[in-house]
């Protein structure tokens, strides 16, 4: 029995259907974006403390320079967000001795998803997540100043608390405009059918060039030359955006997960004593 061919427009339809529902229900970005890992990892002298979040609990990993630690409390608060692969308890405790002899406490957030944090990874929860930190560093330290640090993806979080909650400064390290890195960078070879749905789909939460314009706050930026990953014509449309003062270091030859060399460390501690002085 000859089976008659599937008239086109049923094709088309199919095809555009399938479409469709790929682009509007599968969490694309989310996938593409965030890598979370639940392993363990050592933390060194990092405290852990939970925060309640949607349901569930945000895993913060806490340390305190050696100054805080011998006056007894810290003078500045530094909330920490990092990359879509990483996380804050490798980072916290070796951290906390990065502020050129200042008494600081740091505070890393994991993402939803993301170690102890409770899942599921979702952009979409990036932003209130990040709020819900800010809220609760926020009640400890009372009037004592909060510079907001974040790197890679961190930065897109750390812009959309900047925009919302009254901050002391801002450091942005290797800022994505991501919205446009996925129109730009990856629109062409698909006719922008897939980049620009996509595009869409990130959450205007994390539109960090939408967010640089509305936030006024000091703020250092570190800037990678060779960054493979958020290119620097990508960053430059964050920091451009960006309608406060700011501090911008270059990095020569570094990629985007280069540490911070002697010459780039040196540069960063006299920033900071434009952004928060002694």
């Amino acid at each position: 029995m000859k089976i008659p061919p599937i008239p086109l427009r049923l094709r088309l339809a199919f095809w555009g259907i399938l479409y469709f529902a790929l682009i509007t229900l599968a969490p694309l970005p989310d996938r593409l974006i965030l890598f979370p890992t639940t392993n363990r990892i050592d933390a060194g002298t990092a405290d852990r403390k939970a925060i309640s979040f949607q349901g569930g609990d945000l895993a913060i990993w806490t340390a305190r320079s050696a100054l805080a630690e011998q006056r007894g409390q810290p003078e500045i608060y530094v909330l920490r967000f990092y990359g879509n692969a990483d996380r804050a308890d490798r980072w916290v405790a070796a951290e906390a001795e990065m502020w050129n002899n200042r008494a600081v406490e740091v505070w890393g957030m994991n993402y939803p998803g993301f170690g102890g944090s409770t899942g599921p990874a979702r952009l979409a929860r990036l932003g209130p997540a990040a709020l819900a930190a800010f809220d609760a560093m926020e009640k400890n330290a009372g009037d004592r100043p909060i510079i907001v640090f974040g790197a890679s993806l961190g930065a897109t979080t750390a812009l959309h608390i900047a925009a919302h909650r009254k901050i002391a400064g801002l450091i942005l390290h290797n800022p994505p405009a991501l919205r446009q890195i996925i129109l730009r960078q990856f629109g062409w070879w698909n006719l922008w059918l897939f980049a620009g749905p996509m595009a869409q789909k990130i959450p205007a939460d994390l539109d960090s060039v939408a967010n640089a314009r509305a936030v006024h706050v000091p703020a250092i930026f570190l800037l990678a030359e060779r960054d493979e990953v958020v290119a620097p014509k990508f960053q430059r449309l964050v920091v451009d955006a960006y309608a406060g003062e700011k501090r911008i270091i270059p990095l020569p030859g570094a990629g985007h997960n280069s540490p911070l060399d002697a010459a780039a460390l040196a540069n960063f501690h006299h920033a900071l004593d434009w952004l928060a002085p002694r």
